[in-house]
């Protein structure tokens, strides 16, 4: 058994906590107020929007994953989802067997990975994004394949394009997420599609119709009627005005890093799965200037929310609760008894002291 003495938030009170843990947490004894003499901790961060870290890129296969995981742990995501690019059949099934073995047992110093998000094939060639062009029709018979070597936790598609209004409805019975992104559909078709049992939105405003007052577009469905959606917070995505607007749209707003091969790097070149992009200073483009991912860390995304003026109770619910909750990931995104030990420790910038996986401490 181990312990820890910290600051927590206990019923949206700062308190003095000692915390008696292995890999789950077996029990936490308040101990008065919160003392500014300790760090905080606050749940593990879960990134559902991974496409790399470290220098390497999922799509690279080979032991690109382990360099990610634990890129990332670095800067306190504890599980994640390792998300893929639009790409070929043969290339997709390469990274996900790449994977398996790492979503069966993790190292010390790595994040969890908790499955993978298949951002594309199944998406509009009129909303690429960052995306390569090899879009298709999505098939239950590809999407199972995959489902089997490793877990799909979530697809991301176009509802508007090869009829995947009608697959919508069977991934639902597959326990598979849908959410609506890098889509030109029209806000009717939105509403159509979250009827059929899609359940969030890819990289709000990004890659999708924009709103209009007169034409409401796939934003505008978003904002009207989604329960869950996922948003880029390194404030060059999306304008905080706009984030704004949304936490008071979506109920469940929660939020992502979309992080590249450039996370945790110098500026350079990288690779985002077939395609080769930029950092500099913050931002990861490709060579034309387009936004393609980024190069936010989720201990990054914690202090930018601050400046929005969401509380640490908020920002852990929506860098943590939330999306465990979204996806089922059972005991975890919220410090309580029973629940994995997935801690991050914050000194009194909100800067990382240390990172907490699973019952075991990390070491950078």
């Amino acid at each position: 058994m181990k312990t820890l003495k910290a600051n927590i938030f206990h019923e949206g009170k700062l308190q003095e906590a000692y915390i008696s843990f292995s890999d789950k947490i077996n029990k936490i004894d308040i101990l008065g107020p919160g003392n500014t003499n300790l760090l905080l901790a606050v749940p593990g961060f879960i990134d559902l929007h991974v496409h790399g870290g470290g220098g390497c890129d999922i799509m690279e296969a080979g032991k690109s994953i382990e360099t990610i995981a634990s890129t990332h742990a670095k800067f306190g995501t504890t599980s994640f989802l390792a998300t893929t690019m639009t790409s070929p059949f043969d290339e997709l099934e390469k990274s996900f067997l790449a994977m398996r073995e790492t979503f069966s047992k993790k190292d010390k110093n790595q994040a969890r990975l908790l499955g993978v998000h298949l951002e594309g094939p199944f998406i509009s060639s009129e909303k690429l994004g960052a995306q390569p062009n090899f879009t298709r029709a999505g098939t239950l018979k590809e999407i199972t394949h995959l489902h089997k070597i490793v877990p799909i936790k979530i697809v991301t598609l176009a509802p508007e394009v090869f009829n995947h209004l009608d697959l919508i409805p069977e991934l639902k019975k597959m326990g598979i997420i849908v959410q609506i992104g890098h889509t030109n559909g029209t806000y009717e078709q939105g509403v159509t599609a979250l009827k059929q049992g899609a359940k969030s939105f890819t990289h709000l405003f990004n890659a999708m119709s924009a709103f209009h007052h007169r034409a409401p577009g796939m934003s505008g469905a978003a904002l009207a009627h989604a329960q869950y959606a996922e948003l880029i917070p390194d404030l060059h995505h999306v304008h905080p005005g706009a984030i704004k607007t949304a936490l008071r749209c979506i109920p469940n707003l929660y939020f992502v890093t979309d992080s590249t091969a450039a996370t945790g790097m110098p500026d350079g070149e990288y690779k985002l799965g077939s395609q080769k992009v930029h950092k500099c200073s913050s931002g990861v483009r490709l060579a034309d200037g387009t936004l393609a991912g980024s190069s936010l860390t989720m201990d990054q995304a914690y202090r930018n929310l601050l400046t929005l003026d969401l509380s640490p109770v908020e920002i852990s619910h929506k860098l943590s609760g939330i999306p465990a909750e979204l996806i089922s990931a059972a005991n975890r995104g919220s410090i309580k008894v029973g629940n994995f030990t997935d801690l991050v420790l914050l000194d009194s910038e909100n800067k990382i002291s240390s990172v907490i996986i699973e019952g075991d401490e990390c070491e950078f």
